[in-house]
C-alpha cells in the first residue's frame, strides 16, 4: 500500500486523501449508512467466531464449543463495554481530568449523553482488553476452564478487528498523523487536520497491529506447539501489541484534548497505556516458556 502511495505522490505534490474516492460507509438507505466502522467490527467478530470454532477442533484445546458460544457474547459485550468506557475514561479528560463523555449531554436527537453516542467516534484499545479479559474471567469460572488457556485461544483473532479497525480509520479519513514530509504524506480532508502533510499513521497500525501479529500468531498456533503453553500466544500478543502501539504512537496525532500530555512528559496517553501491556506481556511470555507443555492430549468436555 505504501509503495503505491510512495509512487503516486512527492514532496512538492503531496497526496491528498480525498482525491483516493473513499467514502466512510458501503451505501446510504435514508438516512441511514451502513459504515466500514461498523462493519469492521462485525466482519472482525465473525472472524474471530469461525475461526475460534476451528481452532477448538484441535487436540488438547480447553474448551468446548459451548463455551465458545459463551465467548463469543461476552467478548462481544466487553469489547463494546469496556472499549467505550475506556476512551471516555482516558481521552475525554483533557487538562480538566475530568472525563467529559460522562458529563456531557449536548448532543443532538434523541440520545443526548456523550457517553452512548458511540456513532460519534471514541474506542479504546486498552478499555477493550480490559473488557475482553473480564469476558473471559467470567466464561472461565462459570466453565472451570483455564483462564490462561483462554485467553491463549481469544488472542489469535484480535488482531484481525484491529487490521480491519484501522484500515476503516483511513477510510473514514480519521485518526492521522503527525506532520511529515515522507513522500506517501497524505493531506486529509475538509481542513480538519490543519491542511498539513501528515502521515497516513492507520495503515501503519493495520499493518503492524493488525496484519504483522495476525500472522505471527496463525503461524505459533497452527504450525508450532504454543499453544501446549498456557499463556505463549498471549503473552506474545500482548507484548507484541504494546511495542507496536507504542511505535506508531510517534507517528500518530496526539488526540488534541491530550496534547498537554504529549508536552509535559515526552509521551502520548496511548504510550503509557502501552507500557503495562508491554510489561505484563514479557512476564506472562517468560512465564509460559519456563513451564511444561499440558493438554496435548485431551479436551474439554462437551
Amino acid at each position: 500500500m505504501l509503495s503505491l502511495l510512495a509512487a503516486s505522490g512527492n514532496l512538492a505534490d503531496p497526496i491528498y486523501w480525498s482525491d483516493l474516492g473513499l467514502s466512510p460507509y458501503l451505501f446510504e438507505i435514508g438516512s441511514f449508512q451502513l459504515r466500514y466502522y461498523s462493519l469492521a467490527y462485525l466482519i472482525g467478530v465473525m472472524f474471530a467466531y469461525w475461526h475460534l470454532s476451528k481452532m477448538i477442533k484441535t487436540p488438547g484445546a480447553p474448551m468446548a464449543q459451548r463455551h465458545a458460544d459463551d465467548l463469543f457474547f461476552y467478548c462481544t459485550l466487553g469489547v463494546i463495554l469496556g472499549g467505550r468506557l475506556g476512551y471516555a475514561a482516558f481521552y475525554t479528560g483533557g487538562d480538566t481530568g475530568i472525563p467529559s463523555a460522562f458529563t456531557d449531554f449536548s448532543g443532538d436527537g434523541f440520545v443526548s449523553w456523550k457517553l452512548l453516542r458511540m456513532w460519534d467516534g471514541g474506542m479504546s484499545f486498552h478499555g477493550g482488553v480490559l473488557g475482553v479479559l473480564a469476558a473471559i474471567g467470567w466464561v472461565a469460572v462459570r466453565g472451570k476452564l483455564s483462564f490462561l488457556r483462554l485467553c491463549d485461544f481469544i488472542a489469535v483473532n484480535v488482531p484481525m478487528g484491529m487490521l480491519l479497525g484501522r484500515l476503516a480509520n483511513f477510510n473514514n479519513g480519521e485518526l492521522w498523523g503527525r506532520a511529515t514530509d515522507v513522500p506517501w504524506g497524505m493531506i486529509f480532508p475538509d481542513g480538519r487536520a490543519g491542511d498539513v502533510v501528515r502521515h497516513p499513521s492507520q495503515l501503519y497500525q493495520a499493518s503492524l497491529e493488525g496484519l504483522l501479529l495476525l500472522v505471527i500468531l496463525l503461524v505459533l498456533f497452527w504450525k508450532t506447539k504454543a499453544r501446549y503453553r498456557p499463556g505463549l500466544l498471549v503473552g506474545i500478543f500482548t507484548l507484541g501489541m504494546g511495542i507496536a502501539r507504542f511505535v506508531n504512537e510517534f507517528f500518530r496525532e496526539p488526540d488534541a484534548q491530550l496534547k498537554s500530555l504529549v508536552t509535559e512528559t515526552g509521551l502520548s496517553m496511548g504510550q503509557w497505556l502501552s507500557i503495562p501491556l508491554i510489561l505484563t506481556g514479557l512476564i506472562v511470555t517468560i512465564y509460559a516458556v519456563t513451564r511444561k507443555p499440558v493438554g496435548t492430549g485431551t479436551t474439554a468436555p462437551a
